[in-house]
């Protein structure tokens, strides 16, 4: 009930393009989120979308984070994990559009799940370096032998904070927060991951709308003094640190 409140309010507060002053953020919208290119990539992002969908296979799952809503079972068949918690296809072809645009060298994400999203980032811009991050080893060890084929990804298992704490904190052009769906820890992640952030890196909060503490902590983040800019898309939060641009948030439907 609480999303579709909160969907309900984002369609009558969100826009398109029109009315965005800002030329970064226009062409962001304009060449990015509204590009209808049907890029043969993204064929490959439905097959191994598609293959997920009929794997059989049961795993064992240790979940770190804030759990599923559908269901409290530790073990979990890959295609009920696809259906449930697996990055849609549309958002996947956005992924890929995001890196295909802006081409960042370095993408860390937390939480890798299955990897439809790693996998779409990957086929954006294959020469990016992506560290993506999962707590549960199981899904972890699979993923990798689902992505063996898919080269300058680093896959590493175990708490996020224990990485990011143990890490030497390189400067990251991407950050996709896409693990631990609660308050705290979404705004522990990005405190600790600030300083990682330069001028043109862009943090991507997924599911903003989980729950009440996940906006609470999307509403704290939009006032810190270091982001300049948002978009709200309902479905992922996006945060620009330009200094050259004008604190704003917008809200636009994709």
């Amino acid at each position: 009930m609480y999303q579709q409140k909160k969907y309900i309010q984002f369609l009558l507060k969100s826009t398109n393009q029109h009315g965005v002053h800002s030329p970064f953020i226009f062409d962001v919208i304009t060449k990015c989120f509204y590009n209808k290119t049907n890029y043969t990539d993204y064929q490959e992002l439905k097959a191994y979308r598609n293959a997920l969908l009929k794997n059989k296979e049961t795993i064992l799952i240790t979940d770190l984070g804030s759990g599923s809503k559908k269901t409290n079972k530790t073990e979990r068949r890959i295609s009920e994990l696809a259906r449930t918690a697996g990055t849609p296809l549309k958002r996947a072809q956005l992924g890929y559009r995001l890196t295909q645009y802006f081409k960042p060298k370095h993408i860390l994400e937390l939480g890798t799940s299955l990897g439809i999203a790693t996998q779409a980032m990957h086929l954006g811009h294959t020469k990016t370096q992506i560290t993506t991050i999962e707590g549960c080893s199981n899904l972890s060890k699979f993923t990798q032998g689902a992505l063996t084929n898919y080269k300058n990804i680093q896959f590493l298992t175990g708490d996020f904070s224990k990485h990011l704490k143990n890490g030497n904190q390189q400067s990251w052009d991407c950050i996709f927060f896409d693990g631990n769906h609660t308050k705290q820890a979404t705004l522990n992640y990005f405190e600790t991951l600030l300083p990682a952030a330069h001028n043109d890196t862009i943090f991507i909060f997924d599911d903003i709308y989980w729950s009440k503490g996940m906006t609470e902590a999307w509403e704290i983040i939009k006032q810190h003094p270091k982001v300049t800019a948002t978009i709200d898309t309902f479905f992922w939060g996006f945060v620009f640190f330009r200094k050259e641009q004008g604190k704003e948030h917008f809200t636009i439907r994709v």
